[in-house]
């Protein structure tokens, strides 16, 4: 089956391998199927009563998620099951679903349905972005993104798109993520405005040369740091929040000054072609670019000669993008994560405690969210009390089957369910779930689960969760907590309940996290003010507002001198009088200084 999708025709002889008898079939083509090519084949169907649907093509993990969904629809509403076929062409997977329906009569069964495909587009290679950066550097040095108009116009365009694309944005991460409305204008739409809006208002203050002091071994002179932009970067996006964590850092990089690409996540791909289409509609594209893609293009970005990238995801991953910059001292930012901790002590408001638990853990995308709540610490007095506020607080934010909720996100696709199914039913915690475990494939969801002491070695304490699950372990004494925190990863943000303000101090104090907030979770990071970012193994680098704009910038130092004011212990040819004058200008002793120019020693 290597020959041009163009002249491919579907016939009921072409099935006869899996049907004896002849009959009609719903085609479904899992590919870039749109436009003009799309529409000839809906109006040829339509007159044959056949539904048709028409799938994206995605790469890497989860990508025949579309065609599972819709198969299992069909295949319950009629009762059939698919044939499925999957064939190799240009390199990629192409899968295709028939399904028999008897919907119509025999006597269209000797129709030839012509599928008029467009062809998938060139693949994406190390050659090809090789003349993408080649391009990119010859923007960037005809000095047009350095301008502060050029950064102001593009920094309004991103704007600009934001508000005039809402809707669809919401729509892309309904079908990406079903993440409610609510959810996506907060966390995705609202955030990235207001990344844009503090840009603008504070961006020629960032740009403005900043003053430094000098020593009296230069005087007379000046000194200032000058912020320039680093010159073409790259920025990796992930899927879990896939505009907000792809726009944000793309507005420091041009704030600061930069010639962008953008590779947004294939794990959430409605919002990849979204941001694909409307970047290319709205901003500069001769200096600001998309790459779609998977592997195989990430890995072809990853060869070139970046001037730093910036890349948010697994540690794993992590691991790969430093090792591609290190063969050519490319700096990079890691925005990765880690089993971020929740320690709460008995002497809390417990329901506005396990509210604010509730919603940095399950409220913020289920639970896919690097800074969610991966586990909680208490004491074990006090453990059945936080159990019973937590179970009182989902049934009254989800409802008692939480399943059917609209107000909580589904898991990303099967991968990721099948992945944290596993966690559920390892046998060390199966018999420690005290609260949810419901699942629905189907659906991709996991209900909010809460699991009660398990064991260190359990694999649900041994990665980032990244979903639904949420275990408790509890210690004799709530300062307890912060060895069994300190005795793993440093995680990307830790969290502590207390109203003891000693306690509050020892947290600060004594345990190592990229980023802490005391008494709520998440909302640190809404603060532009403060720096977003790992340390050891959640990451390294940090961004957010001014933050965004310095890590995509290089700190200049420029000392300016006039031509008057040298002195002569610079110059050879050199005596024990300079050497004294020159010590005792060194440290500062202007007694001695005295001494050596009127030639008198101190000693």
């Amino acid at each position: 089956m290597n020959e041009p999708l163009s002249s491919f025709y579907a016939t009921p002889s072409f099935f006869s391998h899996s049907a004896p008898d002849p009959s009609v079939y719903i085609v479904v083509l899992h590919q870039h199927l749109r436009g003009s090519a799309l529409a000839a084949l809906q109006s040829a169907m339509s007159s044959l009563s056949v539904d048709v649907a028409a799938l994206d093509c995605r790469l890497g993990v989860g990508a025949n998620r579309p065609l599972r969904h819709l198969t299992n629809k069909i295949s319950s509403q009629t009762h059939i099951q698919p044939t499925q076929l999957s064939f190799s062409y240009k390199h990629k997977s192409w899968s295709f679903a028939f399904f028999r329906t008897n919907h119509i009569s025999s006597k269209s069964c000797s129709a030839t349905l012509s599928l008029m495909a467009e062809v998938e587009k060139e693949t994406f290679d190390i050659e090809k972005a090789d003349l993408l950066v080649k391009d990119l550097r010859k923007v960037y040095r005809s000095g047009k993104t350095k301008s502060y108009e050029w950064r102001v116009s593009q920094l309004k365009r991103i704007l600009k798109m934001v508000e005039e694309k809402e809707r669809d944005i919401i729509k892309a991460l309904q079908e990406d993520l079903s993440k409610p409305e609510l959810e996506s204008y907060i966390s995705e739409i609202s955030m990235t405005k207001g990344s844009c809006k503090h840009a603008l208002e504070e961006l020629e203050a960032w740009m403005k040369p900043q003053k430094a002091k000098t020593s009296i071994t230069t005087y007379p002179s000046s000194a200032e740091i000058v912020s320039e932009p680093l010159g073409v970067v790259l920025v990796i996006s992930t899927w879990n929040y896939p505009f907000l964590l792809s726009l944000d850092p793309v507005i420091g990089a041009i704030a600061a000054g930069n010639a962008v690409v953008l590779k947004p996540s294939e794990v959430a791909p409605a919002s990849s072609s979204l941001l694909a289409k409307l970047l290319e509609e709205y901003v500069d594209n001769s200096a600001i670019r998309v790459v779609e893609g998977a592997v195989a293009e990430t890995s072809a970005l990853l060869e070139q000669k970046w001037d730093k990238i910036f890349y948010t995801g697994s540690g794993h991953v992590g691991r790969i993008v430093m090792a591609a910059a290190s063969k050519h001292l490319t700096p990079v930012i890691l925005e990765l994560g880690g089993k971020c901790p929740v320690v709460v002590a008995s002497d809390v408001n417990i329901k506005v405690a396990t509210m604010r638990i509730i919603a940095g853990k399950w409220g913020c995308n289920n639970g896919q969210t690097c800074i969610a709540p991966d586990y909680i610490i208490t004491t074990k007095a006090f453990a059945p009390k936080l159990i019973d506020a937590l179970r009182h607080e989902l049934v009254e934010f989800f409802g008692v089957n939480p399943l059917e909720s609209d107000d909580i996100s589904r898991i990303v696709n099967l991968y990721h369910y099948k992945r944290l199914k596993r966690l559920i039913d390892d046998d060390k915690v199966s018999n420690k779930i005290v609260l949810g475990g419901q699942t629905n494939e189907n659906q991709l969801k996991i209900a909010p689960t809460i699991l009660l002491d398990v064991p260190e070695d359990a694999l649900v304490m041994k990665e980032e969760i990244f979903g639904p699950l949420l275990p408790i372990l509890t210690v004799e004494n709530i300062e307890d907590s912060f060895t069994v925190i300190n005795s793993r990863s440093k995680p990307l943000a830790a969290y502590f309940f207390t109203n003891n303000e000693d306690l509050k101090k020892d947290f600060v104090r004594n345990v190592s996290a990229g980023g802490m907030l005391i008494n709520d979770t998440i909302l640190h990071l809404t603060v532009p003010s403060l720096p977003f970012g790992g340390v050891g193994e959640s990451g390294m680098g940090s961004y957010h507002g001014k933050f965004s704009f310095d890590a995509f910038s290089h700190k200049k130092a420029v000392l300016y001198r006039t031509f008057k004011g040298d002195s002569p212990t610079r110059f050879p040819p050199y005596s024990a009088g300079k050497l004294q004058l020159l010590k005792s200008l060194m440290e500062g002793d202007m007694f001695r200084i005295i001494l050596s120019l009127i030639g008198w020693s101190k000693d």
